[in-house]
């Protein structure tokens, strides 16, 4: 699968642009929605790093990739704390 390397490198952008974009957008319309976009985005996030140190053999800086994981699920715990408890 390493020949996929570049067109996996070249939608990184274009995804973190529109999660990053749909987030935004809800955070202005005070959208309660905007706790599980933000997870998205941090989600994203971490699929891209852990990507990027799988094509690039960087192993040892990998595991990091979980902190992304970890504050997105904070977040939807927010959002469920928040309107239904």
């Amino acid at each position: 699968m390493m020949q996929w390397k570049i067109l996996g490198i070249t939608m990184i952008v274009p995804t973190v642009s529109v999660a990053l974009i749909i987030a935004v957008k809800s955070l202005r319309e005070k959208n309660d929605e905007f706790w599980i976009n933000l997870a998205v985005l941090f989600w994203i996030g971490g699929n891209s790093f852990w990507m990027l140190c799988e094509f690039f053999n960087h192993e040892e800086i990998k595991n990091y990739a979980g902190i992304p994981f970890i504050i997105g699920m904070l977040s939807v715990a927010y959002f469920y704390k928040k309107n239904y408890l």
